[in-house]
């Protein structure tokens, strides 16, 4: 059971918020305890400064030591600006405050990272993936962690293209953790599509995540968030499982918007945390299954200049394209990292590959600063951002036209009848 709050149209405030860490902290002590809390980077909506400071006020007098580490998965380092940003904090108060509390990034790309601490079987993979994959898969963390006594995970849960629900064990793997179960998880929610897991509770990806975090034998805990704007709807206490499993059910009632029908066009437009299409690609992700047939998502982010700042070489190596496309050539294919083919078929959408012809279901077009020859090198379509008023966007919904003025995090999906 979790510890916590929420309800469906509401929000929580300051002092509710404070109760449930308050009960938190009282029931599970943290007393002498040195503390690591995974929190999510900048592609994330969520009041971290708010949560920040509650944290420091009530966990740090007792703990032995408090300190952050950002779940960056594969995403850029964040900067000290951008870190001091995330938490709330201006530089003077990391000098004087809190210069006892460390914030780190997970670097992901460093030499020495990571800590091995289990193997998933080939039989255990096959079984949870329903045979679509059969391997072992080695279980690595950032092992910053067990400098710790306990870790303790606090972010939001919002429908994921990969998990189903992002949240709970997910800022682990691929939060903080290798490559080996990041490639296979991404991949194999590729396979099964984007279209399928969105949004859906138990997901084969999501029991892998989960059997992965089984080999953290250290105490684990989670403050899950609903969000709701920059507010939180729900917040919810305990293990990362009950903890995440509350969450979901407040997040399913918050964060998917249902349709009468499918749009033949939709505007995406992506707010300046998404810096790149590594990360503006859920302006597609979350609105797949409102498009039309033979419709178009444009992701508009007149802001954004790069496909990836991680990933770019490999993207323009490989384009982008429906999921047959990869699979059905898997020995060309299969060299790169497979989280990168899993986020091209999540960007291109579902669609068919016969004969050496690809048929997408849905056009995918950039209206951002990448220029048109990149875009169509690597297999989007372009529009000039400057040609795109997206006032006119606006209320033309009986024309088959969808406006979503931040787009990334709500999921839109069609009444089923």
């Amino acid at each position: 059971m979790a510890i916590g709050k929420g309800i469906a149209g509401k929000t929580l405030n300051e002092q509710e918020i404070r109760a449930i860490v308050a009960e938190a902290v009282a029931a599970d002590g943290f007393a002498g305890e040195r503390v690591i809390v995974i929190v999510p980077d900048g592609t994330r909506t969520a009041p971290m400064p708010q949560m920040f400071r509650i944290f420091q006020e009530l966990i740090a007098p007792k703990a032995k030591q408090l300190d952050y580490l950002v779940a960056l998965g594969t995403h850029q380092p964040m900067s000290e600006d951008a870190l001091n940003k995330l938490l709330g904090v201006t530089a003077e108060e990391r000098k004087t405050k809190f210069a006892k509390t460390r914030i780190l990034n997970h670097e992901w790309a460093a030499p020495g990272t990571f800590k091995t601490i289990g193997t998933i079987s080939e039989a255990e993979v096959g079984r949870i993936s329903g045979g679509r994959l059969k391997q072992a898969v080695d279980v690595s963390l950032n092992k910053v962690i067990f400098d710790y006594d306990r870790v303790l995970i606090c972010g939001p849960v919002f429908p994921h293209e990969v998990a189903g629900f992002s949240g709970g064990n997910k800022y682990f793997f691929p939060g903080i953790g290798g490559p080996e179960v990041i490639n296979l998880t991404h991949w194999l929610g590729a396979l099964i599509t984007n279209y399928e897991v969105i949004g859906t509770r138990q997901t084969p990806i999501r029991e892998i995540i989960d059997r992965a975090a089984s080999f953290i034998t250290m105490k684990k805990s989670c403050f899950a968030m609903v969000v709701k704007g920059h507010d939180l709807a729900g917040l919810y206490y305990g293990t990362p499982d009950a903890a995440w499993s509350a969450a979901v059910d407040l997040s399913a009632k918050e964060h998917i918007v249902y349709v009468e029908k499918p749009y033949q066009q939709i505007l995406s437009v992506m707010p300046p945390m998404y810096d790149d299409i590594w990360t503006a690609g859920k302006g597609m992700y979350k609105m797949e299954p409102v498009a039309a047939d033979g419709g178009e998502v444009i992701i508009y982010a007149p802001h954004i200049d790069e496909i990836s700042y991680t990933h770019g070489k490999v993207i323009e190596e490989v384009g982008y394209h429906v999921r047959d496309y990869f699979s059905k050539q898997w020995d060309r294919f299969k060299k790169y990292p497979w989280g990168v083919l899993a986020h091209s078929t999540h960007v291109r959408g579902a669609g068919t590959y016969e004969n050496g012809v690809e048929k997408p279901r849905v056009q995918v077009t950039l209206a951002t600063k990448i220029p048109e020859a990149r875009c169509r090198r690597i297999n989007l379509g372009y529009r000039d951002p400057a040609s795109i008023d997206p006032k006119a966007f606006q209320g033309r919904e009986k024309d088959g036209v969808l406006y979503v003025p931040k787009a990334g995090e709500m999921l839109y999906r069609v009444k089923k009848r």
